[in-house]
């Protein structure tokens, strides 16, 4: 256990050392978060409410990049650097590698949801009851797992610029079309029917619902197992190959 925990905390001091995941996965979604509510108009007809809706929008922009990207570019470059290499002469299991980075991507998506919610707070008022943001919070956390899978796919490319280039197109690819930046009913119908099916909005649908005062849709729980299952069995697929080779 101790192990863990020096592997977890070690995750996240690296993080927290990356101006890179400081800017995609807190400045930019705040930035967004104050373009769509302060300064452009959006002829919402309940202000309050769509500002408690794109608040959770950012913050679920922010943990799914930070999970797509920042886990799935870092799990690359230990491989081509040789870090994994290295690790697998030292007594540090794979299960404790993992587990280090699954732990230390939790609590930096924790310590992301805390300033976001903040954010919306101070710049928008954003008043919810203690059950709503501590169920949005939790419901972002454990919604947050299909991606950090899907990060780790990323995780078995052999290359830094191509998981790089992935990464960021799957990236927003999921926010816009899964409704992040806009709402679904404004799309296309065809898009729509598209991204109703991703995880991305799925994932947001969650959050939405308990800001409205409802509970996640039970269809919504099961598109984000579903992904995470796939998502899972495809990266252990890949390693089980990448190793035999």
């Amino acid at each position: 256990m101790s192990t863990l925990l020096v592997q977890s905390r070690m995750e996240m001091l690296r993080m927290f050392r990356n101006v890179y995941f400081i800017f995609w996965s807190l400045m930019m979604p705040v930035i967004f978060y104050v373009l769509y509510t302060r300064i452009f108009t959006t002829d919402a007809v309940d202000a309050e409410q769509w500002n408690a809706h794109y608040l959770m929008s950012m913050t679920c922009f922010s943990v799914m990049g930070s999970s797509i990207m920042t886990l799935g570019i870092r799990l690359v470059q230990e491989r081509v650097h040789g870090w994994v290499s290295y690790l697998r002469v030292t007594p540090l299991s794979d299960v404790i590698y993992f587990g280090g980075k699954m732990v230390g991507q939790t609590t930096v998506h924790l310590f992301s949801i805390i300033v976001i919610f903040t954010a919306g707070y101070l710049i928008n008022g954003v008043s919810l009851s203690a059950l709503q943001w501590v169920g949005c919070a939790l419901w972002i956390l454990a919604g947050s797992l299909p991606f950090l899978a899907l990060g780790t796919c990323i995780g078995t490319l052999r290359k830094v610029d191509t998981a790089s280039g992935l990464s960021n197109a799957l990236y927003l690819s999921l926010a816009l079309l899964g409704g992040m930046w806009m709402p679904l009913d404004i799309m296309p119908s065809w898009l729509g029917q598209i991204g109703s099916w991703l995880p991305s909005n799925s994932f947001g649908n969650g959050a939405w619902a308990i800001v409205s005062g409802n509970v996640p849709a039970f269809r919504d729980i099961l598109i984000l197992t579903a992904y995470l299952i796939v998502f899972m069995l495809i990266s252990t697929y890949i390693r089980s190959k990448q190793k035999e080779a």
